[in-house]
């Protein structure tokens, strides 16, 4: 039990807030701030000591806020997990927005230049963890930042369905396929959902956890991808300047 100055803090609270944080983060110690100067001391946890702080009620527990939370983290993670943190809060559960967490940092803090690092690279739109992963390392590999989570329709309107990342100017689609995507009816309505993309000129790559570990060939695919519509564009150029000139 804790005290009435005490509650969870850092990714203890970025858990109870539900951020899809990584395994060996989940099953690490628990972190427990203190508002009174005297910090917990107990196997497994993780004692801090702070003069105030933004503290929420969750399931009947005491947690740091969300944006709060998030600068905690800043100095137990690292830049890619705190942004995959603050895309959760930033996210379809509207926790806290990117000014929130902006506000959060305290200048002069140890912490403060990587949570700056991260601010700049949490997006609004991501919906899982492995979604905002996989954009960073799209990223990182020299690609443009996706647009995230857009529906795609065709010429007509016709919705084709949504998609995790996109770049619609080259009609290129980056999809991340969890476990569920085995599962027989998921499995039909992904082949009915790529007949229809493909039909309408849609090029569409799928990465899995495999590729997040290797991700060279899912790279590869996508280079090609970009490759294939740059020539399109170069073959469309000559034509569209003759039919002007016509």
């Amino acid at each position: 039990m804790l005290r009435p100055d005490q509650h969870f803090s850092h990714t203890s609270a970025a858990l109870l807030w539900g951020a899809p944080l990584l395994a060996a983060v989940r099953d690490g110690d628990v972190h427990v701030t203190s508002t009174n100067g005297i910090a917990m001391r107990r196997n497994r946890v993780i004692g801090h000591r702070v003069r105030s702080a933004d503290v929420r009620v969750l399931a009947g527990l005491r947690v740091s806020a969300p944006a709060q939370a998030w600068f905690e983290c800043a100095a137990v993670l690292s830049v890619t997990e705190l942004v995959v943190f603050g895309d959760h809060l930033v996210g379809p559960k509207r926790l806290a927005t990117i000014d929130d967490l902006a506000g959060s940092i305290r200048p002069g803090a140890r912490a403060a230049r990587i949570a700056r690092l991260a601010l700049q690279r949490i997006r609004v739109g991501s919906e899982s963890g492995m979604e905002s992963r996989l954009r960073l390392a799209v990223v990182d590999a020299g690609f443009p930042e996706p647009d995230l989570n857009i529906d795609v329709v065709d010429a007509r309107g016709v919705f084709l369905g949504r998609v995790d990342m996109a770049w619609p100017r080259y009609r290129i689609a980056l999809e991340y396929d969890g476990d569920h995507h085995r599962e027989q009816g998921t499995f039909r309505h992904d082949q009915r959902r790529r007949n229809g993309f493909e039909v309408n000129d849609w090029l569409v790559i799928h990465a899995t956890a495999s590729d997040m570990v290797r991700p060279a060939v899912m790279f590869e695919r996508l280079r090609q991808a970009f490759a294939q519509r740059m020539r399109e564009t170069r073959r469309a150029a000559p034509a569209e300047s003759a039919l002007r000139a016509g």
